[in-house]
């Protein structure tokens, strides 16, 4: 039997370009450049090195936004994943973590998986959190923040590197694991690759689809909310210290008058 593994990617602002909020508080995603979050490249490539291992194996890459969002599923599919699925529906606007976790859970189930594979945050928000809530919705087991990966006899195991110690992890599948930017090197999608994408199937959903009502995503149903947010005040000139002699004098008042030492 074929190992099913869904890749959750997330589309995001080019962190090079000028972010800001819109009036309604959520993030401007007009006025600025997108791309597949750096941080799912990793799983994208964790997912298709368990793939290569694997007798037989299906990747699915599946995200949830906008129109333009499938570039970023067109960037997972040039790196060689099977097919992608596109949750779309204007109801989605302004949803949060939680409302997000709860949209892909329901496509993961549609979809049918065996692993699920996440990146350890998204590079705009960087919460960190969505995996462990996918867990849940599920009802199967997280492995989470690894930094190696594998997937033998119907377990996923994996190694978890922290300050003080590395640890060995292992769940039976079904279930769900996250990968950190040390778990390899992301492979750069081929010619050969790019032209492969465009004959790939991508479904497109919306939250009908998935039996979701409006009132439970979006900034209607979003539990958490963003009360305010100002502008990053312009950078100013900085002092300039001339050396003539007591220039290391001047460098240390300037920082110890500023209690940075």
């Amino acid at each position: 039997m074929s190992l099913r593994i869904v890749v959750c990617v997330k589309y995001v602002p080019d962190a090079t370009g000028d972010r800001h909020f819109a009036e309604d508080l959520t993030v401007d995603r007009d006025d600025v450049d997108g791309l597949l979050s750096e941080l799912d490249e990793y799983a994208v490539e964790q997912a298709l090195q368990i793939a290569d291992e694997a007798d037989d194996a299906e990747i699915t890459v599946l995200t949830v936004g906008p129109e333009d969002a499938k570039d970023a599923l067109r960037k997972a599919l040039s790196m060689g994943a099977d097919k992608a699925v596109h949750v779309e529906d204007d109801d989605l606007h302004g949803t949060d973590a939680l409302g997000t976790s709860l949209v892909l859970a329901k496509a993961i189930e549609k979809t049918g998986y065996d692993l699920v594979v996440c990146g350890m945050a998204s590079t705009d928000g960087t919460m960190g959190v969505l995996p462990a809530m996918l867990s849940e919705r599920l009802g199967v087991p997280q492995v989470s923040l690894l930094s190696e990966v594998s997937v033998e006899d119907g377990t996923v195991k994996g190694r978890r590197d922290g300050d003080t110690a590395t640890e060995r992890l292992e769940a039976r599948l079904p279930a769900v694991v996250s990968v950190t930017d040390q778990s390899g090197e992301a492979r750069y999608p081929s010619f050969k690759g790019i032209m492969a994408a465009k004959k790939k199937p991508v479904e497109s959903w919306d939250l009908e689809d998935l039996e979701i009502e409006s009132d439970e995503v979006g900034l209607e149903g979003a539990w958490t909310a963003v009360d305010g947010a100002t502008e990053r005040p312009a950078r100013t000139a900085g002092t300039i210290v001339k050396d003539e002699g007591e220039g290391g004098k001047q460098l240390a008042a300037f920082l110890a008058e500023r209690k940075f030492i």
